[in-house]
């Protein structure tokens, strides 16, 4: 079997919609892996709710540690601290010193300036990894602590348990829900990928990130698809990002109305493309059978290469 075709959807900015197509996706969408890389803010799980089959430690960085036993006093790891997390504290017979580890941000210069070799890194958990079971078919996602960082790191990590699953399962689809915005944990989620589809809407501020995101894409050479989003609150901002999408050679997958159902949906934890009935749906069925001609012919042409 050829390897899975993956796709990531991302957007500029929160708020655009994202995620509420990627769970329309897994419904619409067969024979696929579904990853949630939006691993600081992570909310498909509330729609796809999934039973956890294993949960793995998350480890993205270390943290110092002062030992009272070998520590002098000298104060020298305090001094070289540029993020506060060196506390003095009165000892029986000097002064001693302890990292708080909330602020210390595991750059090792107290360890490397200590004269007495008091300090010590250490490995610091920074969140979870998820393997799930759902309705839908796999999902792989994760949790990044408050406060922690390396969030690019987990994003990677997920990638790569989802392809795995997909190649030990023989699935042919890998779909991704991206973090908003161009920053690390973005770029860990697209880059690789067969396909970056934004999703965007026709504001100011929507528009400009969405021509952010397919600057950023195109800079890593992946193609790039899009979908606008509540297009009907704004038809004239709508029509410049349709002919934006035409003047750039980006596929439009699809426009999708806005509708009080889509809150209703989530509120309710029940997935607005099931409502027969509802603009909303009917648009969002449009996507995803406009997104499997696309993934069809990504498909055919990697398998095309495979044999020449």
């Amino acid at each position: 079997m050829s390897r899975p075709v993956e796709v990531t959807i991302a957007s500029g900015k929160g708020g655009t919609g994202k995620t509420v197509l990627v769970s329309s996706l897994a419904r619409l969408i067969e024979n696929k892996v579904l990853a949630d890389c939006d691993v600081d803010a992570p909310d498909l799980h509330l729609l796809l709710k999934p039973d956890t089959v294993r949960e793995e430690p998350f480890t993205g960085g270390k943290v110092a540690s002062i030992d009272p036993a070998a520590c002098t006093g000298c104060g020298e790891c305090m001094r070289r601290c540029r993020f506060g997390a060196v506390l003095e504290e009165a000892g029986p017979e000097a002064r001693l010193y302890k990292v708080d580890p909330i602020s210390c941000e595991g750059c090792a210069v107290c360890y490397y300036a200590c004269p007495a070799g008091a300090v010590e890194m250490h490995e610091k958990q920074n969140g979870r990894w998820f393997v799930s079971d759902t309705a839908f078919g796999p999902f792989v996602h994760a949790r990044l602590d408050p406060a922690e960082e390396n969030s690019g790191k987990l994003v990677s990590i997920v990638r790569k348990e989802a392809r795995l699953i997909a190649r030990r399962e023989g699935l042919r689809y890998i779909v991704v829900d991206g973090p908003p915005g161009i920053g690390c944990p973005v770029i860990s989620s697209i880059t690789g990928a067969d396909l970056a589809v934004i999703v965007t809407e026709p504001t100011v501020s929507g528009f400009h990130d969405c021509e952010r995101v397919v600057s950023l894409a195109r800079h890593f050479g992946m193609p790039v698809a899009a979908v606008i989003n509540k297009y009907d609150i704004n038809l004239e901002a709508a029509s410049r990002a349709e002919e934006y999408c035409e003047r750039e050679n980006i596929r439009l997958l699809g426009k999708v109305p806005f509708g009080l159902e889509v809150s209703r949906s989530i509120a309710a934890g029940t997935l607005v493309v099931d409502e027969a009935a509802s603009p909303v749906a009917r648009a969002l069925r449009g996507v995803g059978d406009a997104l499997m001609g696309a993934l069809e012919e990504i498909a055919s042409e990697a398998a095309t290469k495979e044999q020449a």
